[in-house]
This record gives structure tokens, C-alpha cells and sequence, in this order.
């Protein structure tokens, strides 16, 4: 079947679209988070996993994010935006990480 020229940058559209978001685990253990996944992109999925017996936090310095993690839980976050996002724990501030997301 061909297709009108018209037609093909609403397919483009589509099929650039179609992308799948991947899903990366950021586990907290012995009072540190894990190293972060290099590749997230915008969309990717990071859930979060407190292993901990203690109470913590993943909270963006630029308040994008704050999710609270009781022990032995764990929450999910879309990435909504590319560059760089600094995070700590509210109750244990020398607990950092950085998260590096590309478009």
C-alpha cells in the first residue's frame, strides 16, 4: 500500500513515540544509596528500594522529587525532565547521589 507524502510525518510522529521507557532500581543499604543508572532518559522509571531498618528519603535539591521510604519499602518515579538532579536523605543529609538524565 503506498501511503500520500502528507502522510508520513504523522507515521514519524508514531514511531518515534513508540520508544519504550526502561526501569532502574536505586537501592538504599547500610545508610548509602546505590551507584545510579548511567543510561536513564527522560520517561525511565527508577524505583527506589529502602532495604534499611531506618527511615529515608530520596529528595531532589531542586525539589523536583521528595519521595518518603519507610523501611522495606520502595516507590517509583517517572523522570520528567533531562539534566543533571542532585538527591540526599532529609534525615541523613550525608547520604547523596546525583541522578544524570539525557533527553
Amino acid at each position: 500500500m503506498k501511503l500520500p507524502m502528507k502522510s508520513l510525518p504523522l507515521l514519524f510522529v508514531l514511531w518515534a513515540g513508540a520508544a519504550s521507557a526502561a526501569e532502574y532500581q536505586v537501592t538504599i543499604t547500610g545508610m548509602k544509596f546505590s551507584a545510579t543508572p548511567a543510561e536513564l532518559h527522560v520517561g525511565d522509571v527508577i524505583v527506589w528500594r529502602n532495604d534499611d531498618i531506618f527511615r529515608h528519603t530520596a529528595t531532589a535539591r531542586d525539589k523536583s522529587f521528595d519521595i518518603d521510604l519507610p523501611p522495606k519499602s520502595e516507590s517509583r518515579l517517572t523522570i520528567s525532565r533531562a539534566g543533571a538532579v542532585d538527591f540526599y536523605c532529609r534525615f541523613h543529609p550525608a547520604m547523596t547521589g546525583t541522578l544524570e538524565v539525557r533527553p
